[in-house]
């Protein structure tokens, strides 16, 4: 079984793979109320890529980790992408969604972790 913190280290893997940037993890694993115990929130230059960044963090957590999403929410356009692994929720947004919704900063009280971009 993977752990929580195992997960999140597979889905940045994905997001990297295919050049997603801006990598935020948010841990929400204190917050009684709290969807998930975590967020990881990355942004996709163009819908075409958007929708690679998912299938290659399904791809990473099923080879690697034996993880399946229960859902995936938002491919029909693909300006915000949701994917759920039940404790760990991943948003893909196109950089103006991201913007506009700021679910960055929803959470005031989670510890926030910006991942460096590979370049």
């Amino acid at each position: 079984m993977t752990t929580t913190n195992e997960l999140i280290d597979l889905i940045i893997e994905g997001i990297q793979e295919k050049k997603g940037h801006d990598i935020t993890v948010a841990d929400l694993s204190h917050i009684g109320m709290a969807p998930a115990d975590a967020f990881v929130i990355c942004t996709a230059n163009n819908p075409s890529q958007a929708d690679t960044i998912v299938d290659s963090i399904e791809n990473v957590c099923r080879t690697k980790g034996d993880e399946h999403p229960t859902a995936i929410a938002g491919r029909a356009n693909s300006q915000w992408i949701a994917m759920d692994f039940g404790n760990v929720m991943v948003h893909v947004f196109l950089h103006d969604t991201r913007e506009y919704y700021d679910i960055d900063n929803l959470w005031s009280d989670a510890k926030i972790t910006q991942v460096p971009d590979l370049d």
